[in-house]
């Protein structure tokens, strides 16, 4: 069979490094290729229509593939050539992803997990205010918003939150142990009841809610087997939380409960709060929702009750539905649950895309322009411009040396920080504002293992804001 011809479109100074990034990959994935270098110093500077009059495809092309900093509508170049175009990644460092990765199996998102995020302290919030949170948790996943309430005597105000919430299209739950702000809950449309225990389970059988049973003890789990047994008889609908204990209090243990739950009524719904973790614990909250869902996953626990009070649970929601999607079809496909949901990766990034620094010494003698560019290679971070390349870890050293190259010159100090040929462009407040910016983002990718693209948001995973590119002028040199 023949192997597919993909030509490959680039400007003058990527000629190089796509020259050596391309037959490797055409080794390892099987195509054939052409690269097709316009004449244009920066190919992000190109557009698919200037492209289409540059552009020279071999009669034996199957596919075109342009850069991914090419904006504007494809139909004139398609026009043009005739053939399936691709926009490719921003970065050509990126190219082995692009084409060795698996591609995200089409039935991948679903789930079987049921969110249930509780909003805290509730009489003492606004309805104004909770209607807003209930509409952001909401867009962030959650399936039911539980309304907390606080210990104590009832809250009057109950029954106007719940109908508020419900006439904005909310599923609600309510979260209370006190019999009458249960009842004004429930009439108001709540669907769900957390909890019920010895103390208040005569009381759900007027409710007609389905509940949460929990023991009355969560250490022996006292009292859940009768009451579980007295809802059953009364024809109540429940789910099982056997409760989460906070590392250091009973944490291996409570995980043990909820087998032994599982062992005991092996088809109840149970549910388990996961805030004893997230919220008591001092680490980032996305690898222990992950870590627990996974758990839940296996165990056929089909809802989870979350909180985002603490700073660093602040995106609890947002990590349960992505770790949910990520467990069902790891478990349903007994595939390691790996290479499926880069989004969940926000300190570190699945892997380090960076420009050999022979690459980056060879871009300095071929640019011709004064503008900057921005790399991070071998621990360090790369200024380059025409006739300019320094380089160093500390982002303060480059910029020393860029506003006075007579002192500390990187050739007399340490000739292997740096090569500085000729004078820079002096700096205007703007220039310097846009390199400080720009090396700081620099150093962190350093500093935590992230890919550095200039003019590019650092990749948090489902925190990442998109940027406004600032670099890159539209005239063409």
């Amino acid at each position: 069979m023949k192997q597919e011809h993909i030509h490959f479109v680039t400007g003058r100074l990527a000629q190089h490094a796509l020259e050596t990034v391309v037959p490797q990959l055409a080794e390892q994935v099987g195509f054939e290729y052409s690269i097709d270098v316009l004449p244009i110093t920066v190919a992000a500077l190109m557009s698919p229509g200037w492209i289409a009059k540059h552009i020279q495809v071999p009669a034996a092309a199957n596919r075109v593939l342009i850069p991914g900093y090419c904006e504007g509508d494809l139909e004139p170049l398609a026009a043009r050539v005739n053939l399936p175009i691709d926009v490719g990644p921003r970065d050509l460092q990126q190219l082995p992803a692009y084409f060795l990765r698996d591609p995200m199996p089409i039935d991948y998102g679903d789930f079987d997990l049921q969110i249930i995020a509780e909003i805290n302290n509730c009489p003492q919030l606004s309805q104004e205010y909770i209607r807003s949170q209930a509409a952001a948790l909401a867009r962030d996943g959650a399936d039911l918003i539980d309304v907390g309430c606080d210990l104590g005597q009832a809250w009057p105000g109950v029954g106007d939150i719940v109908r508020a919430l419900r006439d904005d299209g909310q599923r609600v739950s309510i979260d209370s142990l006190n019999p009458d702000e249960v009842a004004a809950a429930v009439r108001a449309g709540a669907e769900l009841v957390l909890s019920v225990n010895s103390s208040n389970r005569e009381a759900a059988v007027d409710w007609g809610a389905e509940v949460v049973a929990i023991p009355d003890d969560p250490k022996t789990l006292a009292g859940l087997d009768e009451t579980i047994d007295f809802l059953a008889k009364a024809g109540v609908p429940l789910r099982i939380d056997p409760i989460l204990e906070p590392i250091s209090f009973g944490f291996a243990q409570s995980l043990g409960r909820y087998l032994d739950v599982r062992r005991r009524y092996p088809d109840a719904e149970i549910m388990m709060g996961t805030g004893n973790l997230t919220e008591l614990t001092d680490v980032d909250s996305a690898g222990v929702n992950t870590l627990l869902l996974g758990f839940c996953q296996e165990l056929g626990i089909r809802s989870i009750l979350t909180t985002q009070v603490i700073n660093w649970a602040q995106s609890s929601v947002q990590e349960c539905d992505l770790a949910r999607r990520l467990m069902f079809h790891a478990v349903n496909h007994r595939v390691l649950p790996k290479h499926l949901e880069p989004k969940l990766l926000m300190l570190r990034d699945e892997q380090i895309d960076e420009t050999p620094i022979a690459q980056i010494t060879q871009l300095a003698t071929e640019i011709s322009d004064n503008n900057y560019r921005i790399f991070t290679s071998g621990g360090e971070i790369h200024l380059v411009s025409s006739k300019l390349h320094l380089h160093d870890a500390d982002p303060f050293n480059i910029m020393q040396q860029l506003s006075n190259p007579d002192e500390g010159h990187p050739e007399s100090s340490n000739p292997q920080r740096g090569l500085n040929r000729g004078s820079p462009q002096k700096l205007d407040p703007g220039h310097a504002f846009y390199l400080g910016y720009e090396m700081c983002k620099a150093l962190t990718a350093l500093t935590l293992g992230k890919t550095y693209e200039q003019d590019e948001s650092l990749n948090w995973g489902l925190a990442t804001k998109p940027e406004t590119r600032h670099y890159l002028k539209k005239s063409r040199r």
